[in-house]
């Protein structure tokens, strides 16, 4: 499986020649979600959910299907009648080829009086874990984990404790555009000595295969 980071909490993956998008948001390229055979998005937030770049990518290949919420599904289901598929917690389907299972329930809290709204977790292949925004623990081994490490709903202990519990066998951050260039050798130095995991960080467009 290739592993390519895009923008933000976007990540690409390509295996036997299908494609697999999760998170094509605000903060990706104007083109992420485009060329997928299909797409998961994790929530409705617009960093992880733009509606601009989820059609680009189902309009550019017809046979493209969305998997997602279904405060996400309903904004664009009418659109793409057939393709467009609402997803929740202990839900088991196939994406292009890529065997996924959705961990996970709510967004993690950001504030008491901030309404939690839904967040499904995707594992993909029984390896790729990709938590959306919330600290799920899948109850099965990750090999590989999509780590959340700069939002306004967690702190660097809690993504170190994060990182313990999942005890996945490497880790590459995502949920990183609002993390300066000054502070990621510090979140660097932290996540590698602290939570005892392989720990990596690509720019966007890099890739590498898992």
């Amino acid at each position: 499986m290739r592993f390519t980071k895009r923008g933000h909490a976007c990540v690409r993956l390509e295996k036997d020649g299908r494609t697999l998008v999760i998170d094509p948001g605000g903060y990706s390229e104007q083109d992420a979600a485009v060329g997928a055979d299909a797409v998961l998005v994790t929530h409705e937030h617009p960093d992880h959910f733009d509606e601009d770049r989820l059609r680009a990518g189902l309009g550019d290949n017809p046979a493209a299907e969305l998997w997602a919420p279904r405060s996400v599904t309903d904004k664009v289901a009418a659109a793409f009648p057939g393709r467009v598929h609402t997803v929740g917690h202990g839900d088991t389907f196939t994406a292009a080829g890529f065997d996924v299972e959705v961990h996970g329930e709510l967004h993690a809290v950001i504030h008491p009086d901030i309404p939690r709204i839904a967040n499904s977790g995707y594992l993909v292949d029984g390896s790729v874990f990709h938590p959306g925004d919330a600290l799920t623990v899948p109850e099965r081994p990750v090999d590989t984990l999509m780590l959340p490490v700069m939002a306004p709903w967690n702190k660097i202990a809690e993504i170190v404790d994060y990182l313990r519990e999942v005890e996945p066998r490497r880790a590459y951050d995502v949920h990183d555009a609002l993390l300066s260039e000054v502070a990621r050798p510090m979140y660097d130095r932290m996540l590698g000595g602290l939570a005892g995991a392989e720990h990596g960080r690509l720019a966007p467009g890099d890739s590498v295969e898992l």
